[in-house]
């Protein structure tokens, strides 16, 4: 019937770009800004993503996108980022690399679940609920979203001072 979209075209040609920078593609976005276009390609990986790591993917991307010309011959600006704190837990690599932070979790059933993520593997979380331990199964999850806190964790353990 019809060929894939342009984002389905950009996936596939970089997925394996940034994979093998040892990087995660999240997420691909073009929009128009004024005259130019805007790319966006949104990486990650467990433990995070370092700024020598976005200039060395974005050089990769570049070049990927140069020699397969798929953003044609008009002007356009790459962005290469890691995903913000506000972005949905939808996979369960988002969900094991938001372990100890506190999340808000919408259930398929339209309950939700607040609570800090203890443990996340291939086909759950572990979340400490109001000082009760649950295990959300992510086929009962539709999503989840990082809680902004202003001392995690991490911060309040062992400080006394």
């Amino acid at each position: 019937m019809g060929s894939a979209s342009p984002r389905d075209h950009l996936m596939k040609l970089l997925e394996p770009v940034v994979s093998a920078e040892g990087l995660d593609l999240e997420d691909i976005t073009v929009t128009q800004a004024g005259k130019r276009r805007l790319l966006r390609v949104i990486v990650d990986r467990d433990g995070g993503v370092s700024l020598d790591d976005v200039a060395d993917v974005s050089q990769a991307v570049s070049a990927a996108l140069d020699d397969d010309n798929s953003m044609g011959p008009a002007a356009y600006t790459l962005e290469v980022s890691s995903p913000g704190v506000d972005r949905p837990l939808t996979e369960p690599r988002h969900w094991r690399r938001a372990a100890k932070r506190l999340v808000k979790a919408e259930m398929r059933d339209g309950t939700m679940v607040e609570g800090r993520i203890m443990a996340a593997d291939e086909s759950g979380v572990d979340i400490d609920a109001a000082g009760a331990a649950r295990r959300l199964d992510y086929e009962d999850l539709a999503r989840g979203r990082v809680q902004v806190e202003f001392r995690r964790i991490d911060d309040v353990d062992g400080d006394e001072g």
